[in-house]
């Protein structure tokens, strides 16, 4: 089998990078149709004009019909806005779509950034709308996020987890002589920035490492004096980072799409064997049980936050028993292995 991984998406995106190794995993191979905008560190969600323009101009060249051979286009995150050139791309072949997001869900009742009922809310919604049904098959991270696309007109949605990049994340934990709760990504509302900090405040005696930049940043102004904040850290060492946390934190916000979601983090710590600390969701709780595999907590609260926290941080065999348990999980139900499977039949299913 020949896929046409298509798009104006960000190469290095680790959901996109997870689904390129699983797919070469599974015996295909992997052709890409790749016009460069989101790269070399732009940041998505904050487009200008310029970036528009960009884009707009990629899209032309999209339109011009691929030479290669191929069964199936699989168009890849961020890329709604692909689907019309995909189309023509694929000439009466399926089209697959894995968007990820909903730009309306993750820019305006996530993220903020545009006010509900606004033109550009609108716009949003109209385009996500226009996109999931163009698509043959549109591919969900977890079962309620499958949920969601529905309510926005897909025609036929399959539920694939994230995973993470076995090249990078591997099995390596060791529960360190200081205890850290560590959070990686960006500081974005779903990741529940605020809930981490009153945590921390709760919990003076725990030290905690904030990993990352974005739109909540300067709440980090403020932190108490046992938060350290890192402003950047080279994809390359956050196993390494991950190999030595107390803990690591997931999300904690508390709109819609954080209950849909299971981000890349958590899958990255479950694949290092560190134990995970996240918000109980119904998207969590697809994958994770309480007590088990992580320690879930209520979403938006500081208070089940920090005693998740001191309970790992005291109890060695606590940390130890959950770190084994997340591990296990995740070679069982999110593994390159697992999942090059189930791509492969997902995309033999369309052929």
């Amino acid at each position: 089998m020949r896929v046409l991984l298509f798009g104006t998406y960000e190469r290095d995106y680790p959901r996109i990078a997870v689904i390129r190794s699983c797919l070469r995993r599974a015996g295909v191979e992997v052709l890409e149709r790749h016009v460069a905008v989101w790269d070399n560190g732009v940041n998505n969600w904050a487009a200008g004009p310029e970036t528009l323009v960009r884009l707009l101009a990629a899209e032309a060249r999209l339109l011009a019909r691929p030479r290669a051979q191929f069964d199936v286009v699989l168009v890849a995150y961020p890329g709604q806005l692909d689907l019309p050139a995909a189309r023509r791309a694929a000439q009466g072949r399926p089209v697959v779509f894995d968007p990820l997001v909903s730009l309306a869900d993750t820019l305006v009742a996530d993220r903020a950034r545009f006010r509900r009922g606004s033109l550009a809310a609108q716009a949003l919604g109209a385009l996500d709308r226009f996109a999931f049904r163009r698509a043959d098959v549109v591919v969900a991270d977890t079962a309620a996020q499958a949920a969601l696309y529905r309510t926005l007109g897909a025609r036929r949605v399959e539920v694939c987890f994230v995973g993470a990049e076995e090249r990078l994340f591997g099995p390596g934990w060791r529960r360190p002589a200081e205890f850290v709760a560590l959070f990686v990504g960006k500081l974005i509302p779903l990741h529940g920035l605020t809930t981490i900090l009153e945590a921390a405040r709760l919990a003076p005696a725990v030290r905690f490492r904030v990993v990352g930049s974005g739109q909540l940043e300067r709440e980090l102004d403020d932190a108490p004096p046992n938060v350290e904040r890192v402003p950047w850290l080279e994809y390359e060492r956050v196993p390494a980072a991950l190999h030595r946390c107390g803990c690591a934190l997931g999300i904690f916000g508390t709109s819609d799409k954080a209950r849909r979601v299971i981000p890349n983090k958590v899958f990255q710590a479950l694949a290092c064997g560190a134990p995970v600390v996240t918000a109980d969701t119904p998207a969590a709780r697809e994958l994770l049980t309480d007590g088990e595999s992580a320690l879930l907590v209520a979403p938006g609260d500081p208070a089940a936050l920090a005693a998740a926290i001191r309970r790992l941080a005291a109890d060695r065999a606590l940390a130890e028993a959950i770190a084994a348990g997340g591990e296990a999980v995740f070679r069982r139900n999110a593994s390159e292995e697992i999942l090059a499977a189930r791509w492969r039949g997902l995309l033999e299913s369309v052929h």
